[in-house]
């Protein structure tokens, strides 16, 4: 990863922040760990939504990942402000419900931050990280594994250097 003075701020967002942004956050944070990188990218997460602020993820969120070990359990929900949009590099989103808030809220030069999360994925065919609250134990799996397969490839992403295009000669 390239030297940078500041760290790489993203944030995970889904609608209550109780379920999949969690998740997703404690997914990369703990990715991010086994790499090295957590000095160098800094994560969170946040809801379009404040019907669960203060409290922690989803008993079932956390049980789950707890069991591919991932720890949930400092998280609390909040909501998502313009301050995040302007402090944050990256903004994944779950899918196009919370995508149409976020750019609703997102001041334009911030525009361009936001992205959904399942555009990384690269082992599962997917445009959305579905919401598991009200289905059963099969639906916290499947968020675990298109979000462990799409941060593994956002990860890719952001430390694969992209070469910059040519500057025109006049």
């Amino acid at each position: 990863m390239p030297h940078t003075a500041r760290p790489l701020h993203v944030l995970m967002i889904c609608m209550g922040n109780i379920c999949r942004s969690p998740t997703a956050h404690g997914v990369l944070r703990e990715r991010l760990r086994r790499r090295g990188l957590q000095a160098h990218i800094v994560v969170d997460s946040a809801g379009t939504h404040g019907y669960h602020v203060g409290q922690p993820p989803d008993p079932r969120a956390q049980a789950h990942a707890r069991a591919r070990g991932y720890d949930l359990s400092d998280l609390r929900a909040r909501r998502l402000t313009v301050q995040d949009c302007e402090r944050h590099d990256w903004l994944l989103v779950m899918d196009a419900a919370n995508e149409a808030v976020v750019r609703s809220l997102c001041p334009p030069p911030h525009q361009h931050k936001i992205h959904r999360l399942a555009r990384f994925a690269r082992r599962h065919a997917v445009h959305e990280v579905p919401d598991p609250y009200y289905g059963g134990p099969e639906g916290f799996e499947r968020v675990l594994d298109l979000v462990e397969d799409a941060v593994e490839g956002w990860l890719d992403h952001v430390l694969t250097p992209h070469p910059q295009p040519p500057i025109p000669t006049p």
